[in-house]
């Protein structure tokens, strides 16, 4: 059997508004199941492919910055 993830992922939200995308990543980032990782995975990889060189370059320093521990 060949599964194909995104295929899958993009078809469960393909006609889903805001709000339930919204609540579809934050049940997966809530429930901290690692089964979810694959789907948020995905919307990235839609996000990334979305954005142009510039968004990508923020996204990338958004993340590094909430890698680095928090001074206190």
């Amino acid at each position: 059997m060949n599964f194909d993830l995104r295929k899958a992922v993009i078809a469960n939200l393909d006609d889903s508004n805001y709000d339930e995308i919204r609540e579809t990543i934050m049940d997966a980032i809530e429930s901290g199941e690692e089964k979810t990782l694959p789907g948020l995975g995905v919307l990235f990889e839609i996000l990334w492919n979305g954005s142009n060189d510039n968004e990508q370059e923020k996204l990338v320093s958004r993340i590094t910055e909430c890698l680095r521990p928090k001074a206190i």
